[in-house]
């Protein structure tokens, strides 16, 4: 006598591919990054001339507002851009004729500390997942929400659910002394 099974899986491989299926969607849900403290970072050779501003003292903490952050933004947007392999001051930002991401991004983090914003990280990571190169920008944690803050390349402050899965993927990150890296990262410092 010949025994013919009805079911034709086992449970328990169903079960797993349930998981699997679940696991699968929700992998979106992981895009942002978590950042992880870190006693260094393989930047921090080239931070010694930024260390200062990185480091500079808080202002009495104020409510800055995104208009007046728009506006540091807009200024910063206006400079033409030009590369340069070292880490520009924000005097030199001020005062010179180009300047690229870091430079750009370390200006405004500079305005922001010196208005008291809270919550303020200098980021590098990749523009896009795509990207070849790094890039350089701020995230502002507020109770408001969370910015992404970008003055190479957009005039504006954009919420970090609006630049989109891909776009903005932290590598590392500084606020004040403190230093990041990805949780993510490792994917991206193979390439």
């Amino acid at each position: 006598m010949v025994l013919i099974s009805i079911q034709p899986f086992a449970v328990k491989k169903i079960f797993l591919y349930v998981l699997a299926l679940v696991c699968l969607s929700s992998a979106a849900c992981f895009a942002q990054s978590s950042l992880l403290l870190v006693a260094a970072t393989p930047y921090d050779h080239q931070m010694t001339r930024i260390q200062p501003v990185l480091t500079s003292k808080i202002a009495s903490s104020k409510n800055v507002s995104l208009d007046v952050v728009n506006r540091w933004m807009a200024d910063l947007r206006a400079i033409p851009y030009g590369f340069t392999p070292q880490w520009k001051t924000p005097a030199e930002v001020q005062v010179g004729p180009v300047a690229d991401c870091k430079g750009k991004a370390v200006a405004l983090y500079q305005k922001m500390q010196a208005a008291g914003a809270q919550g303020v990280k200098l980021v590098i990571g990749k523009r896009t997942s795509l990207s070849r190169k790094t890039h350089a920008w701020l995230e502002w944690n507020t109770g408001a929400g969370n910015y992404v803050l970008d003055p190479t390349i957009n005039w504006n402050a954009y919420r970090a659910e609006q630049v989109g899965n891909g776009n903005y993927v932290p590598l590392y990150a500084y606020s004040g002394a403190r230093k990041y890296r990805a949780a993510a990262s490792g994917l991206y410092a193979q390439n």
